[in-house]
């Protein structure tokens, strides 16, 4: 599970990089459309990068299979609702569909955190 906290703690330090940057790099370069979507991606990928952490430390108290694939989820719902956001205001391309099955795989981890908590009661 170290290995969790690991990739947890690179998420939220790229959550708050890509905070500063848009707060301040791109302020005047975004519309206040595309600075508010950025910012989503942003809130989203440091709220699940925390919640990665948890799983991550709950795992090492106790190891369980909903556990592991919670922290499998909300990684993967980083990189793909995050990522498609920042894809979608900083390029040109069009990621679509991407952005729900990211929110899709949020979703999971949380429903996986709470079946780990009812199996241990």
């Amino acid at each position: 599970m170290r290995y969790w906290v690991f990739i947890a703690a690179v998420l939220g330090a790229v959550a708050v990089l890509l905070g500063a940057f848009a707060a301040h790099g791109l302020k005047h370069t975004l519309s206040a459309e595309y600075l508010a979507v950025l910012q989503t991606g942003v809130q989203y990928q440091f709220m699940h990068a925390l919640a990665l952490l948890l799983v991550a430390v709950l795992a090492q108290q106790s190891a369980s299979r909903a556990l592991s694939v919670a922290a499998v989820c909300f990684t993967l719902g980083i990189v793909l609702f995050s990522g498609s956001l920042y894809v979608l205001v900083l390029t040109p391309l069009q990621p679509g569909f991407i952005t729900p099955i990211g929110g899709t795989f949020l979703i999971i981890g949380w429903c996986a955190v709470a079946f780990s908590a009812l199996r241990k009661a």
